[in-house]
């Protein structure tokens, strides 16, 4: 499906110059002189990278379809990770070189959505907190008041983030999955 190109929303996923990309960031501009065009910072689905570029608001983009099936995150297998699908109970291994960023996040149980292109699997849609228990970390040294002092701590999964001093070992945390950083306590 055409849309023109004026249209456009972030989040929108569109095949530009052959690729599909997910519009990441756009704005329209209106200079003093000379026609309006749109700045866009998209990323390609397939490799990941990002590439900022202007078009002519004349133009018209294709919108990708893409599909989303409700997942269930089961066991790693080797490199692989092994998914049900929460409806028809199907289970799907995914190869863990297309989780590069998103595998520090999963935890078994974690509901998930694959995110599917005429049948090709892109990548995971991953919930934008999740909930993990810490399972080492130092405890808080008596003295160190610094404002916003920071230490290690590793989750269930393997990841290190840095967390408050005032965080102990066994407590739940909660992480954002789009920076990968400490967002506040569960």
């Amino acid at each position: 499906m055409n849309i023109n190109i004026n249209d456009i929303k972030n989040g929108m996923t569109i095949i530009l110059d052959g690729n599909l990309c997910q519009i990441m960031e756009f704005q329209h501009v209106k200079p003093g002189k000379g026609s309006a065009f749109v700045r866009m910072k998209t990323k390609n689905l397939r490799t990941g990278a990002v590439v900022e570029n202007s078009y002519n608001t004349n133009i018209k983009i294709e919108r990708a379809r893409i599909d989303r099936m409700p997942m269930q995150y089961l066991y790693a297998n080797g490199d692989n990770f092994v998914f049900m699908n929460t409806e028809s109970y199907d289970q799907i291994e995914v190869p863990g070189n297309k989780l590069e960023q998103e595998k520090k996040f999963l935890k078994e149980g974690l509901e998930i959505q694959l995110e599917y292109y005429e049948g090709e699997l892109l990548g995971v849609n991953l919930p934008e907190k999740i909930e993990f228990e810490v399972v080492e970390t130092e405890p808080a040294v008596k003295g160190n008041t610094t404002n916003n002092a920071m230490k290690d701590a590793k989750i269930e999964t393997g990841y290190t983030v840095k967390v408050p001093l005032f965080i102990n070992q066994g407590e739940k945390i909660i992480i954002s999955t789009s920076d990968g950083k400490y967002s506040s306590r569960a």
